[in-house]
């Protein structure tokens, strides 16, 4: 296990419903080293997948920027989304719950920010 200054750091935001609509990704797990992190590989696909969904299956607007070398992902659904985009963004917290279970607190942070 590699540690020292490594985390992802994930933020979901909720509307005054408690709709999920966007996400925020950043850091690198440190679970091993790059090319073999796991914790980070399992993170990242879910986050990615989400928002491969979202354009593909569900054709909803969003916002989306990133930055590799950093792991920054941000996605926000914009106006008029359907709750085919909401329940995406929840199975993905269902699936970053999932990798805080198995791996612990200390390689994935999970935040609920109401927007």
């Amino acid at each position: 296990m590699i540690r020292g200054d490594f985390m992802i750091h994930v933020t979901i935001f909720q509307n005054h419903r408690g709709d999920y609509t966007a996400f925020s990704c950043i850091g690198h797990a440190g679970y091993a080293k790059a090319g073999e992190d796991i914790v980070c590989a399992a993170a990242s696909v879910l986050a990615i997948n989400t928002v491969n969904a979202v354009e593909q299956l569900v054709g909803d607007a969003f916002s989306l920027v990133t930055d590799e070398e950093s792991g920054r992902l941000e996605f926000s659904l914009k106006e008029h989304y359907s709750g085919k985009s909401v329940l995406l963004i929840q199975a993905l917290v269902l699936g970053l719950q999932g990798i805080q279970e198995s791996y612990g607190n200390e390689y994935l942070s999970l935040n609920f920010k109401e927007v």
